[in-house]
């Protein structure tokens, strides 16, 4: 521990925003990185517990409390105060292969469970992390991993997201071969197409993709398993096959008058706007538009956020987020104590600009669709209608009733569904005929594995990349026994 005044000696302050009215003109990262004088006197707040809750990674109370990767914070922390940049970068590359994608988009589970947090502002691990991993790549410290030998093996990754890119980087460290395959035409998955690039530039996800090009891991785009490619195809070819195709079901709201158009699941709007953005920079037009229309995003969570983000940026006319659980309390109650994951009221940055862009918070709780009111077959509105939830005296589960009375209707040109997801998506998972278990990334049948959301269900990008890892060496066990 290099400073163990620094908790006391400094504030917290964190990389200064663009303010909203300015960064929604563009689609770029918003956030500019303090200076390394700056930077160093943060890294310092680190206390270095002798019980580092920041690493921890595991449920507390039904949430992951710290890092799920099992960062070691502390360790990094300290190597950067003291200005050991590479020192920093090994320590930080020895559990987190990406930490360009998690000091980006990852909520920072770590600096949730930060005992510096207990009484005072929590350390800036994340931000940290993203000072650490920028001066190496800027340093050239980030160089492709080709490994010494190789095992002769073979083996197909079936989905390009960060759980399968995690475990194609842990299988080439181990020398496998290793062919990761992508639907789409750019690899990435959700870090490509489904988080927008205000919050990833996909020069970022491009860099690591080229890295492991250069380190010997092959890509096939445009390739759909089970469709392009059979599944005995894929298992004759490889000795083994893991299945990360992610938890892409969307969950849809089965109201009357869903089936009228201008209605659309959340990925499907973010994803056609990045891929324009790439291609054309918006010029082609072939995107779902939110320019001039008032819009309703079903759904309170990320995703939803992101969607907002993205409307405003189009130049809508309006923006509604509907929530149907209540809004949460601003500060933590009794029930919900440090470490465990505050269960908090967060303003992100989607609200934050839609607060300066229409004068109000665009979310409303307790409320969901009663029904999609169309005309000529568009949309044109929304009833929505109250919520409150009742236990249920049987089971003791609370469960949601609609408000009598409580309707209302609201414009709407464009409506997006933002409301999770329900699992994989089945035709995947029937071409290989596998059953899953929770307990291990090994299926029914042998050779044949799973991660990332595909196996835990909708989760974050933090958690997939552990998914990946973990699932590469129970892949690795396997192949030397085979």
């Amino acid at each position: 521990m290099g400073k163990p005044t620094g908790f006391m000696d400094y504030k917290r302050e964190g990389n200064p925003a663009t303010g909203p009215l300015e960064r929604i003109k563009t689609y770029r990262e918003f956030h500019a990185p303090l200076d390394e004088r700056a930077r160093r006197e943060q890294a310092s707040r680190c206390m270095n517990c002798g019980v580092p809750f920041c690493q921890y990674g595991k449920p507390l109370n039904g949430m992951i409390s710290g890092c799920p990767l099992n960062n070691l914070c502390p360790d990094w922390n300290d190597l950067l105060y003291k200005g050991f940049y590479r020192e920093a970068y090994e320590r930080l590359s020895l559990t987190n292969c990406f930490p360009e994608f998690t000091s980006r988009v990852c909520p920072a589970l770590c600096e949730k469970a930060c005992t510096c947090g207990l009484d005072d502002e929590p350390v800036t691990v994340r931000e940290n992390e993203y000072t650490i991993i920028e001066h190496a790549f800027a340093q050239g410290m980030v160089r492709p991993e080709l490994p010494a030998l190789r095992s002769g093996k073979r083996v197909a990754v079936v989905g390009s997201g960060p759980s399968g890119l995690s475990c194609a980087y842990w299988l080439n460290r181990h020398g496998h071969s290793v062919t990761v395959y992508e639907r789409d035409d750019e690899p990435g998955g959700l870090l490509m197409y489904g988080i927008p690039a205000m919050k990833l530039e996909k020069n970022i996800v491009h860099r690591r993709i080229d890295l492991m090009k250069e380190s010997g891991i092959s890509f096939v785009c445009n390739c759909n398993v089970g469709k392009d490619i059979t599944a005995d195809e894929l298992c004759g070819s490889y000795d083994a096959v893991v299945l990360a195709g992610g938890s892409k079901n969307a969950r849809d709201i089965k109201a009357p008058g869903r089936d009228c158009d201008g209605i659309y699941f959340a990925v499907d709007f973010l994803k056609a706007t990045t891929r324009s953005l790439l291609h054309s920079n918006l010029s082609d037009g072939y995107y779902i538009s939110a320019k001039y229309k008032d819009v309703v995003i079903v759904g309170g969570g990320d995703t939803g956020n992101d969607c907002l983000g993205t409307a405003i940026r189009h130049g809508a006319k309006s923006v509604t987020q509907l929530e149907m659980n209540p809004a949460p309390p601003i500060s933590r109650t009794p029930g919900n104590p440090w470490p465990e994951w505050p269960r908090i009221l967060k303003t992100d940055y989607g609200q934050e600009e839609a607060i300066a862009v229409f004068g109000h918070d665009p979310r409303i709780y307790n409320t969901t669709v009663k029904r999609f009111i169309p005309d000529g077959g568009k949309i044109k509105a929304i009833e929505t209608v109250g919520v409150e939830f009742v236990q249920d005296p049987a089971t003791g589960r609370r469960a949601p009733h609609q408000i009598p009375g409580s309707e209302k209707i609201i414009p709407a040109d464009l409506v997006l569904i933002a409301a999770g997801f329900a699992g994989p998506e089945s035709y995947v998972v029937d071409a290989f005929g596998a059953q899953f278990s929770k307990d291990a990334h090994s299926t029914s049948i042998p050779g044949i594995f799973t991660a990332g959301d595909m196996h835990i269900g909708q989760s974050l990008v933090v958690r997939a990349i552990r998914e990946g890892k973990d699932c590469a060496e129970e892949i690795c066990t396997f192949l030397k026994q085979n």
